[in-house]
């Protein structure tokens, strides 16, 4: 029996044909696929037809980066005005682990992925140990939430709970499910992955707070008087997790959002880059800059979009609870998306064949009234896993890693 809030909801959004095979599934199958529409927000569907409007930028401005020689002249008072946040709880860590080592070569979590040569070393383990660095400066823990994805969740948990969350106190590390949007073809109808379930992908890096809000993690973040969040990426294993310094330039600078960033390898170099759009900040990323933008020089004749973002920022909760009531802003993204065929055969396209919806932290931190770009070495905070061999891979990572002293 198909309830009848399910069949209105499909039949409002045009997806019927999400239940093409329902009378040949069992009831266990059944239940799960009911279940996946009922709690899938099919309102972001309205924004096929005009995907490129939703992407479209404003009008882009340099945006002032706190320098390593402006940082380094204020860094005992920044680190003691952040060590003070720490100690009094105020800061807590949130790692976006979500992905999988398939680029790797890796069917586990990304997190899982052994970095090591003559011992074991997971990206997970080096993320810990980084954190650590600064619960022993501060003398206090700091609340770690892990989100993970609908694909990795198990397998994560298990594999942290099997290592003893690499000495880290269990009661400190909290995990949730990041949410997952609905992947269409051109337009805007659902693909089925399976006979019984929606093809979904996770809702883009800027649906981390939204998640965790969900998940009811907020309330208890709250209550524990966290009042910065310090987000970042698990694939880079050099980073350094709720930084003294960082969070201090941050508070005492009065922004409500800090971003680390590293000054650019190439002014093609593939990262995103802080910026002002309209007069707020906001991050124009690599593939949208114009040749006007690569070239254009700041007064000190040096390139004027000369810094790239490394995925670490930190949140004043506050306002991330502010934008939250608004609408964050949605970006299509044409992907291959595996499907199941009008025979019912499953087929895996070697072109992109539809759209996969997302919400970004750039978004997040353009409707924010203030960011501080903050400068860090390269050499020592941004040692990023994106592939196996070459630029920005496994090999890259470990030669950074052995460069910073670390044991491999």
């Amino acid at each position: 029996m198909i309830p009848e809030s399910i069949t209105k909801k499909l039949t409002e959004y045009g997806q019927e044909h999400v239940l093409k095979y329902f009378d040949e599934l069992s009831e266990n199958q059944k239940a799960d696929l009911l279940s996946q529409i009922e709690s899938t927000d099919m309102s972001i569907l309205s924004a096929v037809g005009a995907p490129d409007a939703l992407n479209a930028k404003g009008k882009i401005s340099p945006l002032k980066c706190m320098e390593l020689s402006e940082i380094e002249s204020g860094k005992e008072t920044y680190t003691k005005t952040g060590l003070d946040a720490i100690k009094a709880g105020k800061v807590g860590a949130v790692l976006l682990a979500g992905g999988m080592g398939t680029r790797l070569g890796s069917d586990n979590p990304k997190g899982m992925y052994n970095v090591g040569l003559t011992r074991e070393l997971y990206i997970f383990e080096c993320l810990i140990n980084n954190l650590m660095d600064v619960v022993k400066a501060a003398d206090a823990y700091i609340h770690l939430f892990v989100m993970t994805s609908e694909k990795n969740h198990e397998a994560t948990t298990a594999f942290l709970k099997e290592k003893n969350y690499f000495g880290y106190p269990e009661e400190y590390i909290h995990f949730f499910k990041q949410e997952m949007a609905p992947a269409t073809d051109y337009n805007g109808k659902i693909y089925l992955e399976e006979k019984g379930r929606m093809a979904t992908s996770p809702n883009g890096n800027g649906g981390w707070f939204i998640s965790l809000m969900r998940a009811g993690l907020l309330d208890k973040a709250k209550s524990f008087g966290i009042e910065w969040f310090n987000i970042f990426a698990v694939d880079n294993v050099l980073q350094r997790i709720c930084d003294p310094v960082f969070v201090g330039a941050t508070i005492e600078k009065k922004c409500v959002v800090g971003a680390k960033v590293v000054k650019k390898s190439a002014p093609d170099e593939k990262v995103g880059v802080m910026c002002l759009e309209d007069g707020r900040p906001s991050i124009v990323e690599y593939y949208e800059l114009t040749d006007e933008l690569m070239n254009a020089k700041d007064e000190k004749g040096d390139p004027a979009y000369n810094f790239g973002v490394i995925l670490n920022y930190l949140f004043d909760v506050a306002e991330l609870e502010r934008i939250v009531k608004e609408e964050l802003p949605l970006h299509i993204v044409k992907k291959k998306i595996p499907y199941i065929d009008e025979k019912g055969e499953l087929v895996k396209p070697e072109e992109p064949n539809g759209y996969k919806f997302e919400n970004l932290v750039l978004d997040m931190i353009h409707q924010m009234a203030s960011c501080l770009p903050f400068e860090v070495v390269r050499e020592k905070e941004f040692a990023p896993i994106k592939n196996k061999t070459g630029v920005d891979s496994v090999e890259s990572a470990r030669a950074l890693l052995q460069k910073n002293g670390v044991v491999l």
